[in-house]
Formats: structure tokens, C-alpha cells, sequence
């Protein structure tokens, strides 16, 4: 069994976004390329974003630290901390309203 801080490693994420020139950083948390679900911290700084991307499978965004936009088509949701958001089956993108870090899980079609 593992166990995990994520308070712990949502520090360290947000240093390192801190560092990168892009104002994000990530690291998985479970899971990886061969397994189904996969959960990975992503940081990102206030006004930086993952731009436009496909959905690999079935995915949240939970939010452990600041306030965030996810936007897909004419559609958007805001999430700060606390919230879960259930990331739709199109493409989209995930910005930062404020320093954030989220929790992605997503469970990939086979």
C-alpha cells in the first residue's frame, strides 16, 4: 500500500511552477501509460493554462488549492478549493484564475 500528502505534494508542485518558464509542473500520483486510472497533481500559476486537448477517457478535476476555469466549446466551469469538476468528453483546456493545484483522475477507454 502507498500513501500520499497531497498537501505535501501541492507545495512542491507550486515551487516548481514557480521555477518552470511554462508555470506549470505535474507529477502522477497512481497509475501510469499501463494502467486504466491514473491520478496526477498538476500545478499551475495564475493566468498559465493547458491549452486545448482531447479526453482520453473518463475524467474529474478536483480542486486542492486556489481557482481554476475549465472550458470546453461555449461552455465553462469555474472550481476552486474543494470542487470537483467532471471534465465533459470533448475537447478542452484547464486555466488558472489564481495559483492553483488540481488532482486530474481520469480512467482511460481501453
Amino acid at each position: 500500500m502507498e500513501k500520499h500528502s497531497l498537501q505535501a505534494l501541492a507545495r512542491e508542485q507550486l515551487e516548481r511552477a514557480g521555477r518552470a518558464s511554462s508555470g506549470r509542473s505535474a507529477a502522477t500520483v497512481y497509475g501510469g501509460h499501463e494502467h486504466i486510472l491514473r491520478q496526477t497533481l498538476i500545478a499551475l500559476l495564475a493566468g498559465h493554462s493547458l491549452s486545448e486537448h482531447e479526453n482520453p477517457g473518463e475524467a474529474t478535476v478536483q480542486v486542492l488549492h486556489g481557482r481554476v476555469r475549465l472550458t470546453a466549446a461555449d461552455n465553462a466551469w469555474e472550481g476552486r478549493d474543494g470542487a470537483l469538476i467532471v471534465v465533459p468528453q470533448s475537447t478542452h483546456a484547464l486555466e488558472a484564475i489564481e495559483d492553483s493545484v488540481v488532482l486530474l483522475t481520469v480512467a482511460k477507454h481501453k
